[in-house]
């Protein structure tokens, strides 16, 4: 039965399905038309409409802006707007964006000054890409991304925030102020509770200087020591002043490493060179308190995931995950890392 519970409306949604020429995911179109009735339905008042239509739009466009570049890796840069381009971090930050883009990655940021400009300007025009939020002030993009076909502008910071997030592999935090605390705060969330891919999170320093020491102080004093969080998730982070070792921490985090998928309960890492039986059984007693007596096995594709021809020319190992410990599974996944060799040049697509 639909949510709307109307034949005649369920009818009349239907027809517009079909009328958009859709011929995937119409379950979901279907969906998304329903939950708009039913907002007419509960009376929600002019504002909430246009908050839920506006946020609807943006992501529309978002999508619409990154679907050419799904198969390519991104990396986030977060850090402050309001960075000089005379200060040593600019420069730093320039660089790293540089060395990314020459790694075949693109460079995603919020399109603003300071940190954000740095961020664009080091990868280039072709390997930059900016989600700007409008505000009474720095409301305008910098100029190494404006009027470039792969430039969002948006309202909120929510949905801003997601498309930072929904389509990176990697994370660099710089230093800044509330804004950037919070993305910093938020990714580490999203990984912490598994409601993000794993995905390496790199905390630069600025040269010289210790911000995020200070940071860590306060989470390890504050936070790990009264439990508020698990001090196993200082896994899901790493923090450095060093370039080289910022952009290996990112490319490093998929030398071997590919992805991740479910089957029911059963967890499926897809990998460039799976583990013989010998090092799963190692594997699986060092990581027992992660995984049920059944370990962590070599597998070949399921079947779900040959259906939709899943990334079949990658080996694979399985377990069935607890879910709850994302630091332990990153450290499953350094250790998964640490047993095959890298490959000549980390791939730079996701296929």
């Amino acid at each position: 039965m639909s949510i709307v519970g109307d034949d005649r409306a369920v009818a009349l949604i239907d027809a517009l399905v079909t009328e958009t020429g859709s011929a995937r995911n119409t379950d979901l179109l279907r969906a998304l038309i329903e939950s708009a009735v039913q907002l007419g339905r509960a009376g929600a008042d002019r504002l909430d409409l246009k908050l839920a239509r506006s946020a609807l739009a943006e992501m529309t466009d978002a999508f619409r802006m990154f679907a050419p570049f799904k198969d390519v890796r991104k990396v986030t840069i977060f850090g402050s707007a309001r960075t000089a381009p005379e200060d040593a971090l600019y420069d730093r930050t320039r660089a790293l964006a540089r060395r990314f883009a020459e790694a075949g990655w693109m460079v995603v940021t919020g399109a603003g000054p300071g940190i954000m400009a740095a961020g664009n300007e080091g990868a280039g025009r072709e390997m930059a890409i900016g989600i700007n939020i409008r505000l009474p002030f720095e409301a305008q993009p910098n100029a190494w991304i404006a009027d470039d076909e792969k430039l969002v502008e948006m309202k909120y910071f929510f949905t801003r925030k997601l498309m930072l997030m929904k389509e990176s592999s990697g994370f660099l935090c710089l230093p800044g102020g509330f804004g950037t605390l919070d993305e910093c705060f938020e990714v580490l969330t999203l990984l912490q509770t598994g409601k993000a891919e794993p995905a390496p999170v790199v905390l630069v320093e600025p040269p010289g200087e210790r911000f995020w020491e200070g940071w860590q102080r306060f989470v390890t004093e504050q936070v790990y020591s009264r439990r508020l969080a698990d001090p196993l998730d200082a896994a899901l982070y790493r923090i450095t002043d060093d370039v080289d070792a910022a952009v290996g921490e990112v490319l490093g985090f998929y030398g071997n490493y590919h992805s991740r998928r479910f089957v029911g309960k059963t967890m499926v890492i897809r990998l460039r060179h799976a583990p013989d039986e010998e090092a799963c059984a190692e594997l699986s007693g060092e990581f027992s308190d992660i995984t049920t007596a059944k370990g962590i096995w070599r597998t070949g594709p399921f079947a779900v995931e040959r259906a939709s021809k899943d990334h079949l020319g990658l080996e694979r190992v399985a377990m069935e995950f607890d879910r709850h410990h994302q630091g332990r599974l990153r450290q499953l996944i350094d250790a998964l890392n640490a047993l095959a060799a890298p490959p000549d040049a980390p791939s730079d697509v996701l296929a």
